[in-house]
């Protein structure tokens, strides 16, 4: 399902362990996501978002928390799958990675082409999607 670019950019300014750590905890959100859209799982999907998280999808407004998560992806058709490549990571602070992804949604009538813009916290041992943003690709 997944693409990983094998030496996605990176932030200069950052060391070694923090730019392997940023991309590490970005791919293995992205994929638990991936694999939760394969699976129509929509509490594993939004259990991937911290509670109060801002979600922008393709709805003209913004919408957050878990449940809002969970309805959008309740309303989109089944057979949907996810693929994606890392094109960006960062660790700006202790406790938060930044993934920017190109994605490509598998829908059983076409495939649709995204840039992802994810923004991860950590949230007691796990971490979390606290803000996601899509936008088409022309």
């Amino acid at each position: 399902m997944t693409q990983q670019d094998p030496t996605p950019q990176q932030d200069p300014t950052q060391d070694d362990a923090a730019r392997g750590d940023a991309h590490a905890t970005i791919s293995a959100l992205l994929d638990r996501w991936a694999d939760g859209i394969s699976r129509r799982d929509l509490a594993h999907i939004a259990a991937q978002f911290t509670p109060d998280a801002l979600f922008q999808g393709f709805d003209p407004e913004p919408s957050f928390g878990r449940d809002a998560v969970s309805a959008y992806y309740g309303k989109q058709p089944a057979g949907l799958t996810a693929e994606y490549r890392l094109i960006r990571t960062s660790g700006p602070a202790d406790g938060v990675a930044v993934g920017y992804a190109a994605v490509t949604f598998h829908r059983p009538d076409r495939l649709v082409d995204v840039h992802l813009t994810v923004v991860a916290v950590r949230a007691e041992d796990r971490w979390l999607i606290s803000h996601y943003h899509v936008s088409r690709i022309q």
